[in-house]
């Protein structure tokens, strides 16, 4: 006797399940990126030399700096950090290009804006990690330095300023990241970035010594300059304006034009 098989319609619903895959949380893809920046050989040793650079731009400000002070110590730390803060924004995108690994991720996870967005919320969070553990590494040199020197403990650093040196370093970050998700080279991206950080800086400024009218509206072209007014703190309403539209050129449209690539480029 042969067994006939009748199909039987499948409801909607059971069609919707099948087809219906499991999203991955966008905090399981933070972790997996936190990981990536640490599992590499030049993200361990970038942000390992960052903390020990600290470490030591401390010790040698308090045998030569003559008047110790909170100030002293954060703008010793903060000159290794703000290099290695931005190389580490620009690692935690191109290593997905310049390893091969990106098919595999983008495979993986096919919505690239939710991979880009892990990737920054990752960088974020080891740029605000670092900036406190500097900020408290120079705090313990602060006390210490000044205890051995015999001197007062000076803190000249207030809370609105530390604010301000805080948004400034994220900034910077933010610029390597950028330039990861724009060029998405490791050494092109660490090229750009001095070119950004040193040569652009020095051509601004020699143009602004010797033409009026640049040094009138360096503020509102130059994103180096604004950003840099960050560090002393109490910015004006117009300082506010000169980080707001540079940076609007320099940091928000070309990161925008990246996102755009990476959305819709192919990943070999």
């Amino acid at each position: 006797m042969s067994t006939s098989v009748i199909d039987r319609p499948v409801s909607k619903a059971r069609v919707r399940g099948l087809r219906s895959t499991e999203t991955i949380p966008t905090s399981r893809l933070i972790g997996v990126e936190l990981q990536k920046m640490f599992n590499t050989r030049s993200g361990f040793w970038l942000l390992t030399g960052g903390a020990l650079l600290s470490v030591v731009a401390t010790i040698i400000t308090v045998f030569a700096d003559p008047d110790l002070s909170y100030g002293s110590f954060a703008a010793a730390i903060g000159a290794p950090l703000s290099i290695v803060l931005p190389m580490a924004g620009i690692l935690a995108v191109t290593s997905e290009w310049s390893q091969r690994t990106g098919l595999t991720t983008f495979t993986l996870v096919p919505h690239r804006g939710q991979v880009i967005g892990a990737k920054l919320a990752a960088t974020l969070l080891v740029g605000v990690t670092s900036i406190a553990i500097a900020f408290s590494v120079g705090a313990l040199g602060n006390v210490a330095g000044s205890a051995l020197m015999g001197q007062d403990t000076v803190w000249d650093i207030s809370v609105g300023n530390a604010l301000t040196i805080f948004f400034a370093d994220g900034l910077g970050m933010l610029m390597g990241f950028m330039l990861g998700v724009l060029i998405r080279n490791s050494p092109g991206a660490i090229v750009g970035y001095f070119v950004y950080a040193l040569v652009l800086p020095a051509a601004f400024g020699a143009l602004a010594a010797f033409q009026d009218w640049f040094e009138r509206i360096q503020g509102w072209v130059d994103f180096q300059f604004a950003s840099g007014q960050l560090y002393d703190g109490g910015l004006t309403a117009t300082e506010w304006a000169h980080l707001a539209v540079s940076g609007l050129v320099w940091l928000v449209i070309p990161l925008a034009v990246g996102l755009r690539l990476v959305v819709r480029s192919e990943v070999k």
